[in-house]
């Protein structure tokens, strides 16, 4: 373990002087808990002033909400118990569920107002008259810690979020760089491969609940706006990569001949990817898109198999250099704050917000939640301890702490040991150094060292838990007052009833949720089979969109999930394919509308395979070998679209949907088009305009109808090199076991 940091420090330093601020207030003050003061100040404190700021918002409006909540459900139910405990549980369920199915900051709001109520409304009981003054009083005590954190975090060298987003994001940096580069090379699979796959999808997830604390940190919403751009780009790089490396293995561990250069140009993409981040390369990737370009097959080359599969890798090459370079370009300006952004990778899917939440998980675990604090309540009640409201109280806390995590019975368990140590603690300082301190200098002397030390573990993920439960709890269990007051017995049987709740609590959940992260990766992959079953025959428009980004949202979920692993079938790698046969299918339907009847039946032939061999997949719950057919029936397709772009045959657009935008021209090559395969591709080159089409027939209007609009004209013979890709991309994310061995051969040897 490393030693703290100078930085670390200064934190520790600041949040104690925040505490012992808060708790010197609080005796002036006369509050009858003023520990709890001192003890949010542990809580709500974090090393950046905006994400101080937003728990400390967010932890004053979930507090009144609870506190308001006490207010309101003891009166009527004090006289029936089982019922009381029975609302209590239920609108801490109610209000977790509402945490767990918000990934920002803002679910601290529901958090703290589901067990707040437990908190005050349960030790109230037994005075219910005084629930309003425990309400209030405790709301004082709290607010005054979070008005002590946040003016002494913000007034004293302030650690602003946004400069270090990008010390943050340098590791991601790293991991994609390899990771990439691993690809160029042909491998996909490995425990290096796998493990940095993961820690990419971790920090993308991560950076989802970090950039919803930026808003506190008076960021400029210019620069709000980059890094929520930079993570969009981050998240996309991972299925675009994983695109590219299938028409890789097969172009380049084939039997026939690798394609002239291709080799030479991969080698100068991964010495771009070395280049320092701090280094605008601007013109290195231009010059990497024209080398990309002048290799693309021309038309009469794509009735081959490898003329295909080379087309594909290009167009997801230039994919990969478009992100890269938007990632280090937003980057660079997020550092120097200062700069125009100009994004180079553009697709007509993007703009979806919809993100992925497994209801039924959740519904679950906020069920199991209540079920524990209903059975705990039920127990304290039929036993009349007297502390156990204080057993009950800690249960739901650790219920609802842990509740979004896979299998929360280790983390439970940690709560347990972590609150143990700190009666000792806590006893401790209680019988042994409290009775020699006479003043209030004093006892900010005797508190400086440990919970000194304590702090400058607090910024470190790996400790957090430990060091933030020691403070508060310790904190809390020594209950300081204007006078010193202590009975061992009183204190013991007081300060007992929180670990005996989290021992229930640890036990509870391994009853009931013993199945871990399998189960949730287990229905994450069931839930995408299902997705990619509608991608093949979802409405066009906002649906398609939303659709992409909630699979890509989900797969993000689930890599985290998969172990690392040698093998080149495993389930994170299929996750991959899972999601690009989706987006394949995306991009079809959107020449499928535009195709003539030819294409058309060839293009809904392999939609309507695709669509059954998922929907076998869900319904039987584990992945299903991939038909013949729907080989055939990809090669047939194939064969059919490059013989219509040889022959030069155009499609009409849809009429609900305008052309795509041209955007600058480069040097002249085969046009490449749109992504079919991935969540975004770069923006379309300008390309000439198509030769005008023979008129057709003029169609007698009916009688009664109004003239219609003339007819656009018909679309360069792109669109069917889009569906010449999303077919490309979908046979070797089907059948990755043939991609390098053989191909669907010549078009015309196709029926």
């Amino acid at each position: 373990m490393t030693l703290p940091s100078a930085r670390d420090w200064l934190f520790s330093l600041k949040t104690f002087t925040a505490a012992m601020l808060a708790l010197y207030i609080a005796l002036r003050l006369e509050l009858p808990r003023p520990y709890w003061a001192m003890a949010t100040v542990y809580i709500v404190s974090n090393p950046f002033v905006g994400a101080t700021r937003s728990k400390a918002l967010y932890r004053a409006l979930g507090t009144m909400l609870g506190a308001a909540a006490a207010v309101l459900f003891v009166p009527p139910f004090v006289e029936s118990p089982y019922i009381f405990s029975f609302v209590v549980a239920m609108w801490t369920g109610t209000l977790l569920y509402l945490a767990i199915s918000d990934r920002t900051a803002r679910s601290y709001v529901f958090m703290l107002a589901g067990y707040t109520l437990p908190l005050i409304a349960l030790p109230a009981v037994t005075n219910p008259t005084g629930v309003f003054d425990l309400a209030i009083t405790r709301t004082e005590e709290i607010l005054l810690g979070i008005v002590c954190a946040s003016v002494v975090g913000g007034a004293v060298f302030p650690n602003r979020l946004a400069p270090s987003l990008v010390e943050r994001t340098d590791a991601w940096f790293r991991d994609a760089a390899f990771y990439v580069k691993e690809t160029l090379s042909g491998r996909i699979a490995g425990q290096a491969i796998s493990a940095s796959r993961q820690r990419l999808a971790t920090m993308v997830n991560q950076l989802e609940f970090l950039l919803s604390q930026l808003a506190y940190d008076h960021t400029r919403p210019d620069i709000l706006v980059r890094a929520h751009a930079l993570r969009g780009r981050m998240q996309l790089l991972l299925p675009i990569v994983s695109a590219l490396a299938d028409p890789l293995i097969a172009l380049l561990g084939g039997a026939h001949a690798r394609p002239a250069g291709l080799e030479a140009l991969l080698a100068d993409v991964v010495r771009w990817f070395d280049a320092p981040l701090s280094q605008d390369d601007d013109a290195g990737a231009d010059r990497l898109r024209e080398r990309i370009a002048a290799l693309e097959p021309q038309a009469a080359e794509l009735t081959t198999w490898e003329g295909a599969l080379l087309s594909s890798a290009l167009w997801r090459l230039r994919q990969v250099v478009d992100v890269w370079q938007d990632c280090r370009a937003l980057r660079s300006l997020i550092a120097r704050e200062a700069g125009v952004w100009r994004p180079r990778f553009r697709h007509w899917r993007l703009g979806g917000s919809e993100r992925y939440f497994d209801r039924g998980m959740l519904l679950f675990s906020a069920g199991s939640a209540v079920a524990a604090i209903f059975v705990a309540s039920s127990v304290w009640i039929s036993s009349g301890w007297q502390d156990g409201a204080a057993a009950v109280s800690l249960a739901a806390v650790a219920c609802c702490f842990f509740a979004a995590l896979d299998e929360p019975a280790p983390q439970v368990f940690a709560f347990f040991v972590w609150t143990c140590a700190s009666v000792v603690l806590a006893g401790l300082y209680l019988f042994v150094i409290l009775p020699n301190v006479h003043d209030f200098a004093m006892l900010v002397v005797m508190f400086a060292v440990p919970f000194i030390i304590v702090g400058t573990l607090i910024p470190r993920p790996q400790f957090n838990l430990a060091t933030m439960l020691v403070a508060v709890n310790t904190a809390s269990f020594i209950s300081i007052q204007s006078a010193y007051e202590a009975n061992f017995l009183t204190f013991l049987n007081s300060n007992l009833a929180g670990p005996a709740g989290l021992l229930f609590a640890f036990i509870w959940t391994r009853v009931t949720r013993p199945f871990g992260a399998e189960l949730a990766a287990a229905r994450l992959m069931r839930s995408s089979w299902q997705d990619v079953a509608l991608a093949t025959a979802t409405p066009p428009g906002g649906d398609q969109r939303n659709l992409a980004a909630r699979m890509l949202d989900r797969l993000m979920q689930l890599i985290p999930r998969l172990a690392a692993t040698d093998d080149h079938r495993h389930p994170s790698i299929e996750s991959f394919r899972d999601l690009r046969v989706a987006f394949n299918a995306l991009d079809l339907l959107r020449v499928r509308r535009r195709a003539g009847d030819e294409v058309g039946a060839s293009i809904d032939s392999v939609l309507f395979g695709v669509r059954e061999h998922y929907n076998r997949c869900a319904a039987r719950r584990a992945r299903q070998p991939v038909p013949e057919s729907l080989q055939a029936a990809i090669d047939a397709a194939m064969a059919r679209v490059s013989r219509a772009e040889v022959r030069g045959e155009t499609v009409a657009p849809s009429p609900d949907e305008p052309p795509a935008p041209a955007a600058p021209a480069r040097p002249s090559a085969p046009s490449v088009p749109a992504a079919p395969a991935e969540p975004a591709e770069a923006a379309a080159p300008a390309e000439p305009a198509a030769p005008a089409a023979p008129a057709a027939p003029a169609e007698p209007a009916a009688p009664a109808a109004p003239a219609a609009p003339a007819a656009p004209p018909p679309l360069p013979t792109r669109y069917l090199r889009d569906a010449l890709h999303a077919l490309v991309g979908m046979r070797l994310s089907l059948f990755p076991q043939l991609s390098g061995v053989s191909g669907p051969g010549r078009p015309e040897a196709q029926a």
